[in-house]
């Protein structure tokens, strides 16, 4: 007799949700020294607070996982693709308050 927990809808939706904000936050992390920027730390922690469950044990976890396989993937980055790539991500971090 196996016993294994159930998941429910909600747990996994919730589950989905927590791992695209850690991918995407993730992928804004690993651009920081790439892209030349200067994030501000207190703006980082602010984004957590508001977007992260604070009982989302994982978040912490998949978040190192997405940034190191973003900072893996910028390695090969074309220069067209590097300017495109930063672009968009001095928006975003300008966005939420990462820069100025």
């Amino acid at each position: 007799l196996s016993i294994a927990p159930s998941v429910s809808a909600a747990q996994s939706m919730q589950a989905m949700q927590s791992f695209a904000l850690a991918q995407d936050l993730g992928t804004v992390l690993a651009a920081e020294t790439f892209c030349g920027l200067i994030y501000d730390q207190n703006a980082i922690a602010d984004w957590i607070d508001q977007n992260v469950d604070p009982s989302d044990m994982g978040f912490a976890s998949n978040l190192n996982l997405m940034t190191g396989g973003a900072s893996y993937e910028l390695q090969g980055m074309s220069d067209s693709s590097r300017t495109a790539h930063c672009r968009s991500i001095e928006r975003t971090a300008r966005h939420y308050g990462f820069i100025d």
